[in-house]
């Protein structure tokens, strides 16, 4: 598979941000896939201006929300307006309607505001009144939220946090990294070209639909899923007690369409464990309900997804070529490692 548009688009962003490059790469496969990004990071680490610059590389309509307390659910969706001249409702269309949302610090409003998301995020429409308006194609949201303030923030309810198919937890930069902000900074800012349409967008959503995922590699995200669900089953008795809740099938689902556009993005059409693995705990990481025992003994989400990844099998893989040419009957590939000879 030849190179894409889209590595011109994360080179125009580097242009402006320095490292973040796990980030900006979960941004390409949100992107890619049509899904939701959750970005948490303490403050200063750029994580609104690479939503940003990442907008205004893709071209389309952008729109950024500030969350606060005193936001309330028509302030995102829109409402309907009584025009006193002509005594009719007038329906006035919220800041959703874009191809690409910043949710900005969205654990700062309450609860009925973020749940007014729900709805577009799922099924990419509004309902305002008795009317419902399909927002515009393609439509992403990316959220950012502060993890070390309690004061004046909201918890994302479970319903909420399970729409986003990744969350991103980024971290300081490192000290070249650093320095290279501070010199950037002393520089005016570089203006940012637009690379992509919102057309060649979804044209590049359509060829990742066609890369070939293994029915092996399925059955590998749906085993990593099911084994959060029932820890103990899994092999990880040690860990028993410490998950109220597992992932949901929305995790099975992300898995696979996150480790198709990794895949893409990499240059291959055809999908790999290894891309399920990597994408594992970004996936899972804010879909698991874990009980206050995990918390009193310090276990944290990522440490029950990498004990869940130590124990369950990789399977071998077989090549679209290869799939195509086994006779119907043949029987899957057995697990075990990936290495070289799993491939034809």
């Amino acid at each position: 598979m030849s190179g894409n548009p889209l590595e011109q688009v994360l080179y125009e962003v580097k242009r402006t941000i320095v490292g973040q490059d796990r980030l900006l790469e979960r941004m390409a496969i949100a992107l890619l896939s049509g899904g939701h990004l959750l970005v948490e990071g303490v403050p200063g680490l750029a994580k609104t201006l690479a939503v940003k610059v990442l907008a205004e590389s893709i071209g389309g309509h952008f729109q950024r929300v500030q969350f606060t307390p005193d936001l309330v659910p028509a302030d995102l969706t829109g409402t309907r307006v009584y025009r006193p001249h002509t005594g009719d409702f007038e329906t006035v269309l919220g800041p959703v309607f874009t191809n690409l949302l910043l949710a900005d610090e969205i654990n700062r409003a309450p609860a009925k505001v973020q749940s007014a998301l729900l709805e577009v995020m799922q099924e990419r429409q509004v309902t305002i009144g008795r009317e419902t308006f399909a927002v515009p194609a393609p439509f992403l949201v990316m959220a950012t939220q502060n993890p070390i303030e309690s004061e004046g923030t909201y918890p994302l309810p479970e319903a909420q946090v399970d729409r986003f198919m990744m969350k991103v937890v980024i971290d300081y930069p490192t000290a070249p990294e650093e320095h290279a902000v501070v010199g950037r900074a002393l520089q005016p800012p570089p203006v940012t070209t637009p690379i992509l349409s919102p057309d060649s967008l979804l044209a590049m959503q359509a060829a990742v639909a066609g890369v070939y995922v293994d029915p092996s590699i399925v059955t590998y995200a749906v085993t990593l899923v099911g084994a959060t669900r029932n820890v103990a089953a899994a092999g990880l008795g040690e860990l028993d007690g410490y998950v109220t809740y597992g992932g949901s099938p929305r995790a099975s689902i992300n898995m696979v369409l996150g480790a198709r556009a990794l895949a893409f993005l990499r240059g291959r059409d055809y999908a790999l464990p290894s891309d399920v693995s990597e994408l594992a705990g970004d996936v899972l990481r804010h879909r698991l309900v874990l009980s206050y025992k995990a918390l009193a003994d310090g276990v944290d989400p990522d440490t029950v997804i990498n004990a869940v990844l130590r124990v369950t099998p990789v399977p071998a893989v077989v090549t679209r070529e290869a799939a195509q040419a086994a006779p119907a009957t043949q029987a899957a590939p057995a697990a075990g490692r990936l290495d070289g000879s799993a491939w034809a």
